[in-house]
């Protein structure tokens, strides 16, 4: 029996039968049950969605690769800026040794402008390379000099001729490879140095190489830096792990070309927000001494 708005109603006492064909006594077995099957329900989504994103998670992260080691690169401070020498240095080493493979396509000469070069630098460098531009008035595809607006070219005309050139594997493109990697920039560093000879009992295909930082362990990339490759402008010896770092700097610079102006718009909004900070605590304060301070009387 329970009470309603208008009174008392008398429940049943007959017992009640599931579609089951399970009997329950009163209502509340009735409700028991139904919330406890409701729970079942939810508990069995959350550990599906768990297994789900383990699954995930799992085929992502769970591969035989050895994790990266974390480097002190100066450009992950808040208040600092990339090396823009080491920016200069490693679109040399791009250029010279990693652009005969891959590309940086989404990368234009313009960006390189009051970075690492200056702009007559900049146009020269454009000028030496030949872009396919057209069609002209007879309708015809032409070569001309490349220009600031100009996109960075790509080695192969197309996919497929880049994997016949490589026994059929694609080399990716290197615009945005730091974001695209677990480890990012450290990883990037340690692919291009990380090469070693094969262990014993490994087999691997003819034609791959050892790299125990690259996902399963065989590569088709061979080793890209040796020793002194090439010759910086500056005088810098050209070591592997210098030449590993400037590429990887440049990498990181193409991957997020606003990353300079981001931080010091950062700084900025923050130096802003720190003057306006005491105004506004004098100012809260002022608006609230009169409710604060104020006293309340009661009288008969």
């Amino acid at each position: 029996m329970f009470r309603s708005r208008r009174g008392f109603v008398r429940t049943s006492t007959l017992p009640l039968t599931s579609s089951q064909g399970q009997s329950f006594s009163t209502l509340s077995d009735v409700r028991n049950k139904v919330v406890n099957s409701k729970t079942s329900s939810y508990l069995a989504a959350i550990g599906a969605l768990g297994v789900g994103t383990g699954l995930v998670m799992g085929t992502v992260y769970a591969d035989d690769a050895l994790h990266p080691p974390a480097y002190p690169w100066s450009h992950r401070r808040p208040w600092q800026s990339f090396d823009h020498a080491s920016i200069r240095r490693g679109h040399q080493v791009f250029s010279e040794v990693c652009s005969a493979c891959h590309s940086v396509s989404l990368l234009a000469y313009r960006n390189l402008v009051d970075v690492a070069y200056t702009e007559e630098e900049v146009k020269e460098i454009a000028a030496s390379h030949e872009v396919e531009d057209g069609p002209n008035d007879e309708g015809e595809m032409f070569l001309r000099p490349g220009k600031l607006s100009d996109y960075m070219p790509r080695p192969y005309k197309n996919n497929e001729a880049a994997r016949a050139a490589n026994g059929g594997a694609l080399p990716p493109d290197l615009s945005l490879i730091i974001k695209a990697r677990h480890g990012n920039d450290d990883y990037v560093f340690q692919l291009l140095t990380g090469y070693r000879k094969k262990p014993a009992g490994v087999q691997i295909r003819e034609g791959l190489h050892w790299n125990p930082y690259f996902p399963g362990g065989a590569i088709g990339m061979p080793p890209p830096l040796m020793p002194d490759m090439l010759t910086y402008e500056d005088g810098t010896p050209a070591t592997v792990s210098q030449m590993a770092k400037d590429v990887t700097t440049f990498l990181c610079w193409a991957a997020e070309p606003e990353h300079d102006e981001r931080k010091k718009m950062g700084i900025q909004a923050i130096f802003v927000l720190l003057l306006l900070l005491f105004p506004s605590l004098y100012y809260k304060r002022q608006v609230w001494s009169l409710i604060k301070t104020r006293k309340t009387v009661v009288k008969k």
